[in-house]
């Protein structure tokens, strides 16, 4: 692959996350409820990394790797799309987006476009991953390749169950006002963003290429460094962390002390 494919790859992947993120934005203006920007996210992200895996860039028939990767983008939005549509449904809005909302007062419109072109921007690596990977010229199907199925694999299982043990926990009147600390979330106070960001390591598998033929392919290690970050230090554990500490206050601050962030972990004396 030349540059120029993967230069203009990056402005055609950029145009397309920007304009989902508009319609995320419309929606949030729609209903209300800003549960829905991270549905449209997630749908709009599986769906442009799909089509780009599968676009040819030479004109020759679609490759095995091609098909792995628009699977692994559509299975990936498949469930978690489903899962935030699901819990959307069942609230008014989304704690995280609604304090920065109520902070913003009357620019909350412009200041939440901004927030969500920008996430859109900061989306782009994950995209632009799941294109290189899927264009890796490497012919046939190698370990890397079923090294990269057992990582989604491993991924979408471990966010699955993890989801459904926080809506288990949920579901039960007994629980209201309490800290889910069992099953995953007794080794990982975010068990969910742990796997996600793990799934990500599945696209530097296949796009590496270790003998230097593919040097595009180093690039998607961007991917799993920013799901990373986003989840750890912006968008993710922070501002959920905040909203637990004002409605938990010291339940959840001896969860904190005794339960690993991110990274599952043995169970701390909170003493």
């Amino acid at each position: 692959m030349t540059s120029l494919y993967a230069i203009a790859a990056l402005i055609v992947i950029a145009a397309a996350l920007s304009v989902i993120m508009g319609g995320a934005w419309m929606a949030w203006r729609r209903t209300g409820n800003s549960g829905w920007v991270d549905t449209v996210w997630t749908f709009g992200l599986g769906l442009t990394g799909a089509v780009s895996a599968l676009v040819s860039i030479d004109g020759g028939p679609t490759q095995p790797r091609q098909i792995i990767v628009a699977l692994f983008a559509a299975l990936w939005a498949a469930r978690l799309g489903l899962h935030i549509a699901t819990r959307t449904t069942k609230i008014t809005d989304d704690p995280r987006y609604a304090d920065m909302i109520k902070g913003w007062g009357s620019a909350a419109p412009r200041q939440m476009f901004s927030l969500l072109q920008k996430q859109a921007l900061v989306s782009i690596p994950l995209c632009f991953a799941m294109f290189l990977a899927a264009h890796n010229p490497a012919a046939g199907f190698e370990m890397r390749d079923a090294l990269a199925v057992l990582i989604m694999a491993i991924a979408i299982a471990g966010e699955g169950l993890s989801d459904w043990q926080l809506q288990t926990f949920k579901a039960n009147p007994a629980n209201k006002g309490g800290i889910n600390d069992v099953g995953l979330w007794r080794f990982s106070r975010h068990p969910n963003y742990f796997f996600e960001t793990f799934g990500w390591l599945a696209y530097p598998v296949l796009a590496i290429d270790l003998t230097g033929a593919y040097p595009w392919g180093f690039a998607a290690l961007v991917a799993p460094a920013c799901m990373y970050w986003l989840l750890v230090y912006v968008s993710g554990i922070p501002p959920l962390e905040q909203h637990m500490l004002r409605t938990r206050g010291d339940r959840f601050r001896a969860y904190q002390r005794r339960t690993n962030a991110f990274f599952p972990g043995p169970v701390r004396d909170a003493s």
